[in-house]
């Protein structure tokens, strides 16, 4: 039970802040403030964990604010609030967080934890200032660089130093006033393999270690989805403090299962592994004279050189056999999924040989790292050689970033060599081969084709408590298609609180229409025909794709006979897009916007800025994608029906997030039309019209 004490600094915090900021208490609002204390207030409860879906409008970050930060002081717990976006970071950081604690009695200190390769890297700064400048570090990922532009990146790093000298810049790469071009980037950022930590000689001025430092003192830690799975991923505590400490919130939280499978995907990339091959023995060449008299046995040196050849070999000898598999594999792209995920008896013969050679290299890097820490600890490599000390950390970074390689590679072999042969049931895992272009571009992945027994082990069984919480939890009225996907215990508290806002005031509109998406060409004749007139009458507009070729295809129709500014996603980013489609609003014009699936979640445009929403489809994704298709085969197997199962509840779900552009404040109203008849001729899309909010409608029979 939780302590009744805290229930009454959590109703005394709400009462202030609600009085002071001139609120109204909201019905919605106070439910899930209960579910949040219920859930993370109890230090004996067996799941402390909190699933809400909270409708538009319920004021849901001031709900698990206040529930959720007193307790995790009474618990000793860091709350850590990771958003979806840098948009949500920055709303918490500089609007709801400071609105929280000027209008409460709470007080409380906040940082912001963002990874190593948001800050200016000073060991790789000296390094390409030196003379030696042109040795790089080897990248863990060399495909990243391929295709980068060569630039001198001195000047703008000399710019980079003074601004740090001068206390005028932190070293945050978001905080640079200026575009920072990529290939300056990637040589001035560092990640956790090859960051040499408290060894390296300017740890006492490092940014990201000072911002690190900072998350110490802070009761309240604003991340990310991805920085908290990276942290995962790495066994969690590396990054962020260990999650038995932490009190979780994820905003937006419908988003963490793609983001994880997206973290813990296994990837052989031949152009990129041959590459960092060749670069490891190059520096191990040029490195290994000095190294030997340092006291490691010279056969070590040997015998990875000799390593780094026959692991080449092989390397190359898989890219030919994976790209022998893709049919028609020549300079076009080309992708070949395993049915089931089995594969190949040479394959899988193949995949034993590179999953031995490259633990035999993980333990001999192993070894390296450790002589350099040895070496760096007592100063025998300066000692004996006249070269800088800086060449020694350099060392000790790609030692690491060679382990790190090494790791990731045992694992790619690992789900291979794992794989079940052809012929057999499906282990849960999804295996393909693809290429770009060229044997080169050759790669081959592995995942798991649903992340939730990854989030329960990696991350549910461990908190000290989470709270998830988004609009768009459930789909078709239940839970169960998110529960399946992200593994939240169903012994968790699963909650749908309903939008204070007044559904009725928006039209819900399916107009009569001679075609069906199907028909692709006769639709897009049809939407071209019908859109000018739909919003003749609206200053501002939201017309929402599946598919560019069909925008593209109405556009070109529709902009010569729009009255409407016309904005389009992709022409311009999107924050430039909203402002100017602010700005015609704001100056007495009409703008329309024209966009795509990351437009129906995202986009927050009251009042004028649009008082129609046009949905030129119901938003079925097709299964392009491997994991997707492989998760519809297994559910194939099992003799499931993976449309009603898979693509219907996620349509019913995009389609609520679509509809939800038009409601953004209690006084807003307009239309909301749908160019799709499927919604009420066939029986799935019966289905999905029940589950939405209630809305007036306007079906035409």
């Amino acid at each position: 039970m939780v302590d009744e004490g805290l229930k009454n600094a959590i109703r005394e915090a709400y009462q202030q802040l609600t009085e002071s900021m001139g609120l109204v208490p909201r019905w919605g609002q106070r439910q899930m403030i209960a579910e949040v204390a219920n859930a993370l207030g109890d230090p004996d409860a067996e799941t402390p964990i909190a699933v809400v879906e909270a409708g538009t409008g319920t004021g849901k970050t001031i709900a698990y604010l206040v529930a959720a930060l007193p307790i995790a002081r009474a618990r000793k717990k860091k709350l850590v609030v990771a958003s979806a976006t840098v948009a949500l970071q920055e709303q918490l950081l500089f609007k709801d967080l400071p609105d929280l604690m000027r209008h409460s009695e709470l007080v409380f200190d906040t940082a912001l934890a963002k990874g190593r390769g948001r800050y200016i890297c000073l060991l790789k700064v000296d390094h390409q200032l030196s003379e030696r400048g042109g040795d790089l570090f080897i990248p863990l990922y060399p495909d990243e660089f391929l295709g980068v532009e060569e630039l001198d990146p001195r000047p703008i790093l000399q710019e980079m130093i003074q601004a740090l000298g001068n206390g005028e810049w932190n070293g945050d790469l978001d905080a640079w006033p200026e575009v920072i071009p990529a290939g300056t980037r990637q040589l001035i950022t560092t990640d956790q393999s090859q960051c040499t930590g408290r060894r390296c000689p300017h740890v006492s001025q490092c940014s990201f270690f000072r911002a690190r430092d900072g998350l110490e003192e802070a009761d309240i830690i604003v991340t990310n989805h991805d920085l908290v799975l990276s942290d995962l991923r790495l066994g969690g505590g590396v990054i962020l403090p260990n999650p038995e400490d932490c009190l979780y919130v994820f905003d937006e939280g419908h988003q963490l299962p793609s983001k994880c499978l997206n973290h813990f995907a296994l990837r052989f990339h031949a152009g990129a592994v041959l590459q960092g091959l060749r670069d490891t023995d190059r520096w191990f060449t040029a490195g290994s004279a000095r190294w030997v008299q340092s006291g490691p046995e010279e056969n070590l040196v040997l015998a990875v050189r000799d390593l780094l050849t026959d692991l080449t070999k092989r390397s190359e000898d898989i890219a030919t056999l994976l790209h022998s598999l893709i049919p028609h594999a020549g300079e076009e792209p080309g992708e070949y999924r395993f049915p089931y995920g089995a594969i190949p008896g040479d394959l899988i013969e193949q995949s034993l040989g590179l999953l031995a050679q490259w633990g035999q290299l993980y333990r001999y890097a192993n070894r390296v790292e450790a002589m350099l820490e040895n070496a760096q600890s007592d100063g025998r490599l300066s000692q004996h050689v006249s070269e800088p000390l800086s060449d020694l950390d350099l060392d000790l970074a790609n030692a690491q970033g060679l382990v790190a390689r090494a790791e990731q590679q045992i694992a790619v072999w690992r789900a291979f060599s794992d794989a079940p042969a052809e012929g057999s049931d499906s282990d849960g895992w999804a295996r393909w081969c693809q290429h770009g272009g060229g044997l080169n571009s050759t790669e081959c992945q592995a995942s798991p084709i649903l992340p939730g027994k990854l989030l329960h082990e990696s991350l549910w069984q461990r908190v000290a408590g989470a709270v998830v919480t988004s609009a768009t939890l459930s789909a078709l009225g239940t839970f169960d298609r998110f529960q399946e996907r992200s593994g939240v215990p169903m012994t968790a508290r699963w909650k749908r609180v309903a939008s204070p806002f007044n559904a009725s005031k928006a039209v819900f509109a399916v107009p009569a229409m001679t075609s069906l998406p199907s028909d692709t060409e006769r639709h897009t004749a049809e939407l071209s025909e019908m859109i000018p007139e739909l919003i003749a009458s609206d200053q501002g507009a939201l017309l929402l794709f599946t598919s560019r070729r069909q925008m593209e295809s109405v556009l070109e129709v529709v902009e010569g006979k729009l009255l409407h500014r016309i904005l389009v996603q992709g022409r311009l980013n999107k924050n430039a897009l909203l402002a100017q489609h602010r700005g015609h609003i704001d100056g007495g014009e009409s703008s329309a916007i024209f966009g795509l699936a990351s437009f129906f979640e995202g986009i927050d445009l009251p009042g004028a800025y649009c008082s129609h929403v046009v949905i030129a489809k119901l938003p079925f994704a097709v299964p392009d994608n491997a994991i997707a298709a492989a998760h519809s085969e297994l559910l194939e197997a099992q003799g499931r029906d993976p449309f009603l199962e898979i693509s219907v509840p996620d349509a019913a779900q995009k389609l609520v997030q679509a509809s939800g552009r038009l409601l953004r404040t209690e006084a807003d109203e307009g239309r909301i039309t749908l160019l799709d008849r499927r919604l009420i001729s066939r029986r799935y899309g019966r289905a999905i019209l029940a589950t939405l909010p209630s809305f007036t409608m306007e079906i035409a029979v």
